[in-house]
């Protein structure tokens, strides 16, 4: 298995929750921010998916909490990919949160995620150099074909 897609963050004010944690918004947050990332490194910018009316749509959100990440605090975010079909059309993209001082695992949330055609409203294979950079994500110790 290579190495994930890593970006680091710091837990901001706007981020935090009434108990003092991060919120689970702001997890969501930084997985998508992530995965933009990753698209623009690859090769896609927002540029890109506007000029081609194409964009990612998620379909479903599994966030689990393993600690808490408090104010001010630096973590990273990994992303690979637990599911795929072949054409790469659908896939189950997971992130995981690791905190930058010690790297224990503070969540990870997985997200159910297909290519959709904007113009025409209906989901689609993606064109082929997107779907490549997406299948050259890491693939998750626990892989599943869609």
């Amino acid at each position: 298995m290579s190495t994930a897609f890593s970006e680091s963050f710091r837990a901001r004010w706007v981020d935090m929750d009434f108990n003092q944690h991060m919120r689970n918004a702001a997890y969501l947050g930084c997985a998508e921010e992530t995965r933009v990332r990753y698209l623009d490194a690859n090769g896609w910018p927002m540029a890109e998916f506007i000029r081609r009316q194409i964009g990612p749509v998620v379909l479903e959100d599994k966030l689990t909490y393993r600690k808490e990440l408090r104010l001010l605090e630096a973590f990273r975010v990994d992303l690979s990919v637990a599911a795929s079909t072949d054409d790469a059309r659908k896939m189950r993209l997971r992130n995981q949160f690791f905190t930058e001082w010690d790297g224990k695992l503070c969540a990870s949330v997985e997200s159910l995620v297909l290519w959709f055609d904007i113009a025409a409203r209906k989901p689609i294979v993606p064109p082929h150099a997107l779907r490549d950079a997406m299948l050259r994500l890491p693939r998750t110790s626990d892989f599943q074909s869609l």
